[in-house]
């Protein structure tokens, strides 16, 4: 692959840069060669994280050298891009109550975007939000696709505790904080789904590639699902 450069994060990791966007192709040309890395299982390399622009690899330098590790993955991106459409046939639901006391900032979103509460729901719930990557905090899904009309700026000052659940816009993105957490997104609604337990297996519900679907739900719901816990079933469809 041409127009990369690789180069090293400490004397554990190295890192692949593909290029300096956002976009689904970029997320999917990553994650194809992530893939393809793991899969050689070269000689010392532990972790390959994918990202929004780059891969981070990590590896033991007792076991194989910087430039060693690099001339072997520049080798592997030479190959043919694999796909990764498989990863996006699986559509997880996350049932939201938007508004209210789970939403604090809807109304600032509805004023910024001049739109009405109501349309920030229907534009925020219509569509599927294919995850970029995982991070920040443990399960935190960095959602791609939000419809241009929402963009909405951060706060200026963050928040020193935002619950579990909330779901977020901050600016041209949209995701879900997993774990109470400080945090500058405007808050639009809240899930009552336990989206990161290191206890379960797996630890999250999606990972990276993976779509993501709100669902709007009623403050009645909302509770009714809490009540459940570990007991409700998540909706997730595969082959879509």
């Amino acid at each position: 692959m041409k127009n990369i450069s690789i180069a090293p994060l400490g004397d554990h990791a190295l890192c692949v840069t593909f290029g300096n966007a956002i976009s689904v192709d970029l997320s999917n040309t990553i994650r194809s060669y992530s893939q393809v890395i793991a899969d050689a299982r070269l000689t010392g390399v532990g972790e390959v994280v994918p990202t929004y622009c780059t891969m981070m690899i990590c590896y033991d330098p007792l076991q194989i050298g910087y430039g060693t590790l690099s001339e072997k993955i520049r080798a592997l991106l030479k190959q043919p891009l694999p796909s990764a459409e498989i990863d996006l046939t699986r559509r997880v639901h996350i049932p939201v109550c938007y508004g209210g006391k789970f939403g604090p900032d809807l109304s600032f979103v509805a004023q910024h975007t001049g739109l009405t509460e109501e349309e920030v729901i229907s534009r925020h719930a219509g569509r599927d939000y294919p995850i970029f990557m995982l991070g920040f905090l443990p399960g935190f899904p960095y959602l791609g696709d939000l419809d241009s009309a929402l963009n909405t700026p951060r706060l200026s000052s963050p928040r020193i505790r935002i619950a579990p659940g909330s779901v977020g816009i901050g600016g041209e993105q949209t995701g879900i904080y997993p774990i109470a957490s400080p945090g500058g997104w405007r808050l639009i609604g809240r899930t009552p789904i336990k989206l990161f337990d290191p206890k379960r297996t797996p630890a999250t519900p999606y990972v990276a590639g993976n779509r993501i679907r709100f669902d709007p739900i009623s403050e009645l719901e909302y509770n009714a699902i809490f009540e459940q816990g570990s007991d409700y079933q998540l909706w997730i469809e595969d082959g879509v």
